[in-house]
């Protein structure tokens, strides 16, 4: 396994796993999925600034490339790309890629700019690694239809997968930031999850989406809920009933921590 900052032609079909790093099992799934599906698997290690607001924390983001590294061998990457801003940037690029309709509301409401560097920044990883096939995790589920949408619009050469959320034993979602959690905090994050699911269930019972979605806020107390809503997972758009893309996706601090997840109705049928 070779670690590389600048970009460099790799061989056969190439899988290309995008990270921030601080690697956990989640991404280690990625990896492990992408091996069944090229030759050549990648995985982009790179803390993007342009994707973090003014009050977020970049600074503090965990950054731990040899760790990521040997943890993304472990899981059979071949390469890690571990690129500097200046190569990501170069010149003070100020080119951007904006996504609308998809990154208007939720997290783009909550986080402006959030979306328009995220697209920016995969589609350059896109450019630099030249994927056959890119995987991403559907805890981000915006960012997932947002990344569909722009690889659609602009005629992107690269197959996309979009892996199932992978989960703790106790139902909370992985997650780099899961570490800013305090022992008390990490004992209360799963009630987020059970919530969604409740929701869920009853909207696939018939219930009435607002008196739903109303309740399970009430049952979160300690959480400092930034969204809970039903959407389609296509468009995030708020939804008004079990559709087959429906989801119930949530954003919530649990004390300095800022948590998000969804539930897909498919899923729970």
């Amino acid at each position: 396994m070779r670690i590389v900052h600048t970009p460099e032609r790799l061989s056969g079909r190439v899988a290309l796993v995008p990270t921030m790093g601080a690697l956990h099992e989640g991404h280690l799934e990625l990896v492990r999925q992408a091996r069944g599906k090229a030759d050549t698997v990648a995985v982009s290690v790179f803390v993007n600034p342009t994707q973090f607001g003014p009050n977020e924390d970049f600074a503090r983001y965990p950054r731990n490339l040899e760790r990521d590294a040997a943890l993304a061998a472990g899981a059979g990457a071949d390469v890690v790309y571990a690129p500097s801003v200046e190569t990501m940037y170069p010149r003070g690029a100020m080119t951007k890629v904006v996504v609308p309709e998809v990154t208007e509301l939720y997290e783009g409401a909550h986080r402006p700019g959030h979306f328009d560097g995220v697209a920016t920044v995969v589609l350059k990883l896109f450019n630099m690694v030249r994927p056959d096939v890119a995987l991403f995790g559907r805890k981000d589920l915006q960012q997932c239809a947002a990344i569909r949408r722009m690889v659609e619009d602009l005629d992107v050469p690269v197959a996309l997968e979009f892996v199932p959320t992978f989960r703790e034993a106790d139902g909370l979602a992985m997650s780099s930031r899961n570490v800013y959690l305090s022992p008390e905090e990490r004992a209360q994050a799963p009630r987020l999850h059970a919530a969604l699911r409740e929701v869920a269930g009853r909207v696939l019972e018939g219930a009435d989406v607002g008196e739903a979605l109303r309740e399970a806020e009430a049952r979160l107390g300690g959480f400092e809920i930034d969204y809970l809503d039903l959407v389609s997972s296509r468009t995030f758009q708020p939804a008004f009933g079990p559709a087959e893309d429906a989801a119930v996706v949530v954003a919530a601090r649990l004390g300095r921590t800022r948590l998000i997840d969804n539930v897909e109705l498919a899923a729970v049928r």
